[in-house]
């Protein structure tokens, strides 16, 4: 479990993929002296395995699957990446409940000064589109953000100047992929509204924004 809260940045150095699985070679800004083998470590955003350093690499064992569902398979050596440690019981929780498990990438749509702020906005995947609140928590490349806009084309948020600083956000440029991790309290109640019986005797069925409004949300 992760907060969104980002404690370092780092250089992806290289990567060894296979048919099923491969292996990530991140090396970051500045060292952890107290890492341990087989730790969990979001990188971008995804929980990676955390398996040994050397010569300032950190070596992640990664997935097929991770590899195709977020951005880390397109990411080209020297790629700059976020990454937070997995979060220890007793730690204050100043993003908000971050598991690690990306749902799917997005388009960078724009990104700039709007007003005194800066603004990035991204393609919205139709198939998350429930999961989306304004003033809703979401997860881009690891970063625990507030939702400022929703639509059923585009989302956006508004980046404080600590993180334009302290990410890789302050990089990203049209048309490149972030990662997309939504809220998981959000999550769990609409897979509990797809049970509600509907006339279908319980079973699962898919929901949508009536759904919704018509309990009331």
């Amino acid at each position: 479990m992760f907060t969104g809260l980002i404690e370092k940045t780092g250089i992806l150095t290289g990567r060894e993929t296979g048919a099923k699985a491969g292996r990530l070679f991140v090396k970051p800004d500045a060292p952890w002296t107290d890492l341990e083998a087989g730790e969990s470590i979001a990188v971008n955003g995804a929980c990676l395995t955390f398996e040994k350093e050397s010569g300032g690499n950190l070596t992640f064992f990664v997935m097929k699957e991770t590899l195709d569902r977020t951005n880390l398979g397109a990411l080209k050596p020297g790629a700059r990446v976020n990454l937070e440690r997995a979060l220890s019981l007793g730690s204050r929780l100043g993003g908000h409940l971050v598991s690690g498990h990306v749902d799917a990438v997005a388009k960078v749509v724009s990104f700039g000064r709007v007003g005194e702020d800066y603004e990035l906005r991204m393609e919205m995947p139709s198939e998350l589109r429930i999961f989306f609140v304004t003033k809703g928590s979401v997860c881009v490349n690891g970063v625990s953000l507030t939702l400022t806009d929703v639509t059923d084309e585009t989302f956006a948020v508004r980046l404080i100047p600590t993180t334009r600083r302290e990410t890789n956000l302050d990089e990203l440029k049209p048309g490149e992929l972030v990662n997309i991790e939504t809220d998981l309290i959000g999550k769990y109640v609409c897979e509990q509204l797809r049970h509600l019986d509907g006339g279908q005797g319980g079973k699962r069925r898919p929901l949508s924004m009536d759904d919704l409004t018509g309990a009331g949300f």
